[in-house]
């Protein structure tokens, strides 16, 4: 168990040394980012240490003010009220932290019995208690006084169909949103409880690593018109079995058996509902078992297929249409469709309906839907409305701050207006929710790259190469994760492979224009080849969408070809082509 979680800015690393020995010495278990470790992604360990520790402290400093990274930190910790701060070079902590007291470590010279030392030891011991006492205890990173935390294992697919795979993952993920809407228990994040899919884990040791007091786990067996799901609820200290049960029903009871699961994990761990919360829990998008399938079926599609192909939109537009046609009301679907859309309109140029009209539809019927609200975002960008676009897309993410959807179109936005800062964030969040998304991690490299940040370039391009791989390896024509793997060997300093990857590529999809303007940025912005850049991008500009032109004046990656009189009128040719203004104004980096 971490009893302490220390946040600091980078520069500020040795007073965080300071402060953690002291903590140490008085008998707390304290934890810093630099005990990450080295087979997990950066955001989800940080997330899991902010909700098992008893009390975070943070540093606030000039520079910690104006980090992102401390920001969050501190946020979440305000949220659960273990929050403890103190300032270490008299900076006074931004807003909204400057309402909360705060600990005076300006001229601390590590003693323990200084006033500004004994404000902060005080709070730790209220929120973590006496280390001493703590001993004593079983060693549960989220046990204690502290509210239950559950983890909801990828329930395993015995249907002998690995086409069935989407719907006991679909299953999984329910129960997991149905379990975060109750504000008494703590719930693992999806995606990282979907990192341990299809792996042997002892139960014990993964909710010691996660700061989970119990682990949900389970099995789906469908065959035609019946279903199986066998699940058990599972203490993380003793692996003892609080609550088990099987349902043998027919399918179209599926829909109450995830009512029953809820219900009964809510009753074993005798937690107490808000009658808001009991509501949410009842209200479901859809009472029809056939749309619901196709939905998941989809939304499996939608998140893992081959971003940059046709076909993947294409694909979810029919399955989501035929949803809505057998459930008009299904708001999720109609928001899913119009999504669908709104990225064959304009990333692919295709004569589609935009997805303006199936996202009123969504909105109408849910209008707390927030993914629905970013076809509205696209179209009021494309038209040039930028103002109304931050409006409706600032409603996006109060609705849904945690929606890997918006964390992309939000920092996709930020991104074509040069705000590196705001994509930087955006795309991290994005990541963190879903870190298999290899587009996602290419383009945080990009920001990280412009922004000068060598070591998180690294860490990105790493995940760009792992996550890419394992797409090449279900389908080895992904173009577009062709494009990423390229581009994380390239950003790693392995030129040749990097070389190698994109021949490749260009032998097995050739007209996948949007891997070979990725390509095209690699050349450019990592391999400093700007011949072999613009021969890559030649062909994309000659049949470029109106998006790619306009992100083609923008990309950072594309900096080193701004100055050629070759690639001004490559990009020239293409806005008269679509009749298209002067180059926008870019916001400088």
């Amino acid at each position: 168990m971490s009893d302490v979680f220390v946040s600091y800015a980078r520069a500020d690393e040795a007073h965080a040394d300071r402060v953690a020995a002291a903590l140490s010495a008085a008998g707390y278990q304290v934890w810093r980012d630099d005990q990450l470790p080295a087979h997990r992604a950066y955001a989800d360990v940080i997330e899991e240490r902010l909700k098992s520790a008893a009390a975070v402290v943070v540093l606030w400093s000039a520079e910690s003010a104006k980090s992102q990274w401390v920001r969050a930190e501190a946020d979440a910790a305000r949220s659960s009220g273990t929050l403890v701060q103190a300032t270490i070079d008299g900076s006074i902590p931004p807003l909204p932290f400057n309402q909360i007291q705060c600990a005076d470590l300006r001229d601390w010279s590590g003693g323990t019995d200084e006033p500004g030392w004994r404000k902060l030891a005080d709070s730790v011991r209220s929120l973590a208690g006496a280390p001493a006492a703590k001993e004593q205890r079983p060693a549960r990173r989220g046990g204690g006084s502290r509210r239950t935390t559950i983890c909801v294992l990828p329930f395993e697919n015995m249907s002998g169909d690995a086409e069935q795979e989407y719907f006991s993952d679909g299953i999984s993920e329910d129960i997991t949103t149905d379990l975060s809407k109750i504000s008494a228990l703590g719930v693992v994040a999806r995606n990282t409880a979907f990192t341990f899919k299809g792996r042997s884990v002892n139960l014990c040791d993964l909710a010691q690593e996660l700061g989970a007091s119990h682990i949900l786990e389970g099995s789906v067996r469908k065959a035609g018109g019946r279903v199986r799901i066998n699940a058990q609820l599972i203490d993380g200290i003793s692996g003892e079995h609080v609550w088990a049960e099987r349902f043998d029903r027919d399918l179209e009871d599926i829909f109450a058996i995830q009512d029953e699961i809820s219900s009964a994990i809510v009753k074993a761990l005798k937690v107490r509902l808000l009658p808001s919360e009991r509501e949410a829990l009842e209200r479901r998008g859809t009472s029809d078992v056939q749309a619901y399938k196709l939905y998941l079926l989809a939304r499996q599609y939608w998140t893992t297929g081959n971003h940059g192909d046709i076909r993947r939109e294409e694909r979810v537009m029919r399955i989501c249409a035929r949803a809505v046609e057998i459930d008009p009301y299904y708001a999720q679907a109609w928001a899913l469709l119009a999504n669908a859309q709104s990225n064959l309109r304009y990333t692919f140029c295709c004569e589609v309906d935009d997805g303006f009209a199936a996202a009123h539809t969504a909105l109408a019927i849910d209008p707390t839907i927030a993914e629905a609200h970013l076809p509205m975002v696209r179209r009021l960008e494309e038209r040039g409305q930028h103002e109304q676009a931050d409006t409706v897309l600032s409603e996006a993410i109060r609705l849904g701050p945690e929606s890997w959807e918006v964390n992309k179109e939000a920092g996709r936005t930020a991104l074509f207006r040069r705000d590196l800062g705001t994509a930087k964030r955006h795309y991290e969040k994005a990541v963190e929710l879903m870190d298999s998304d290899f587009q996602a991690w290419g383009t945080l490299a990009t920001c990280y790259h412009a922004l000068g940040d060598a070591e998180n370039v690294q860490r990105a391009a790493e995940m760009m190469v792992s996550e890419a791989e394992k797409a090449v390896q279900q389908d080895p024509s992904n173009g577009a994760a062709l494009g990423i793997l390229a581009g994380g060997h390239a950003l790693l300093g392995a030129e040749e492979t990097a070389r190698a990857w994109m021949e490749r590529a260009v032998l097995i999809d050739p007209d996948n224009m949007l891997m070979r303007y990725n390509f095209a940025c690699v050349l450019a912005g990592h391999l400093g080849d700007g011949d072999g850049a613009l021969n890559m991008l030649e062909p994309v500009l000659a049949a470029a969408t109106e998006y790619h032109v306009r992100i083609a004046q923008t990309d950072p990656d594309l900096e080193s070809l701004r100055d050629s009189s070759r690639f001004r009128l490559m990009v020239d040719r293409a806005r008269k082509r679509l009749g298209l203004a002067e180059p926008i104004a870019v916001v400088a980096v």
